[in-house]
């Protein structure tokens, strides 16, 4: 059975599909827009309970997410 097609998406165009500035975003998941910038550049990481927190205001699920390499962002 072939499964279903799922959205990707990186942190920003997962924030800009729910018009979402940064500093809005970073706000509504209890971070500065600079831990916001430094999760969409690769620079570092959300844990566990910021990763849910993301799919709860972004409305996805972890899954869908692609998270950019340092090098690469």
């Amino acid at each position: 059975m072939k499964k279903a097609y799922r959205e990707m998406y990186t942190l920003r165009t997962a924030r800009d599909r729910l018009g979402l500035t940064q500093k809005e975003a970073a706000k509504k998941l209890g971070i500065s827009d600079d831990v916001l910038s430094n999760y969409e550049r690769g620079k570092t990481y959300p844990n566990i309970p910021m990763l849910k927190k993301i799919e709860e205001v972004y409305q996805v699920e972890y899954d869908q997410l692609l998270f950019l390499e340092k090098d690469k962002a």
